[in-house]
């Protein structure tokens, strides 16, 4: 299929996917977003496997979705764990779909693969690239970001090159991304006990006690932690003096600073 050339507002690209089927197919990329449930289906292409890189492809397993996702760098994981945390995401994929367009400067075909793809409850999606800085990608990254944004804009989506959120709020996700298996919830009736010891801002180490022998506990806190069940601000270290409350939303009280996917104040 011939690409058109793409306009400023996104008209005349094309989507090149794998169906379940494992066929590579190509449609107009307004009809694939209508149509295609990205989060289900296979990458376009693989990660590169780069001799002498410290970091190589690997998986991520989603408390969302309850199933692996690929990766290809420690940037992308980190958003990953990010947007697996976000209440408001109910599906991942890393490379689904390609974008195919033709240049309007020199009419040479274009082609980008975004890394993620994100679904929102409310049926909307996002495209997404994880730069390990704001150059990564020179020219042609900033040149296929200007021409993703207006096909996602086109649909209702969302593209975004991600920034990597600040250290410390990285380092206490990855902690919590630990405990993000439901096994490590507790047995019954134990989330309703943490939400009465921290129904007010309460020391980490000192709600836990009170709930029973932190060995047993604390996992269940973290897990409840990593779910917003309870909530602590992210962006002070996570230890025994930090203050816990339940979550204002679900719980009533609240004192987390939420994260969306661009790893600053978020939904919900």
């Amino acid at each position: 299929m011939q690409q058109a050339a793409a306009g400023g507002d996104g008209a005349g690209i094309e989507a090149a996917f794998v169906t379940a089927a494992g066929r590579l197919t190509q449609l107009l990329w307004d009809q694939a977003a209508a149509s295609v449930r990205f989060e289900d289906v296979a990458p376009v292409s693989a990660f590169p496997v780069v001799p002498g890189r410290r970091w190589g492809p690997g998986w991520w397993w989603s408390a969302t979705t309850g199933r692996h996702v690929v990766h290809g760098s420690a940037a992308m994981r980190t958003q990953l764990m990010v947007l697996d945390r976000n209440p408001d995401v109910t599906g991942l994929a890393a490379r689904p779909v390609r974008l195919l367009w033709r240049d309007t400067a020199d009419g040479r075909a274009r082609s980008w693969v975004p890394q993620l793809f994100a679904r929102y409850a409310d049926g909307t999606g996002l495209l997404a690239d994880c730069p390990s800085s704001p150059t990564a990608g020179g020219e042609r990254a900033q040149r296929a970001r200007m021409i993703l944004e207006a096909a996602c804009a086109r649909v209702g989506w969302a593209y975004r090159r991600l920034e990597p959120p600040p250290a410390v709020v990285a380092a206490n996700l990855r902690w919590l991304a630990g405990y993000r298996h439901p096994r490590n919830q507790g047995p019954p009736g134990l989330q309703a006990a943490l939400s009465e010891a921290f129904a007010g801002p309460r020391p980490l180490a000192d709600g836990t006690a009170a709930v029973g022998d932190p060995l047993q506990v604390l996992p269940a806190v973290y897990h409840a932690l990593w779910c917003g069940h309870l909530t602590t601000p992210l962006d002070e270290p996570l230890q025994e003096e930090a203050l816990v409350c339940a979550d204002a939303e679900r719980n009533g009280g609240g004192v987390e600073k939420r994260l969306d996917a661009s790893g600053g104040p978020g939904k919900g």
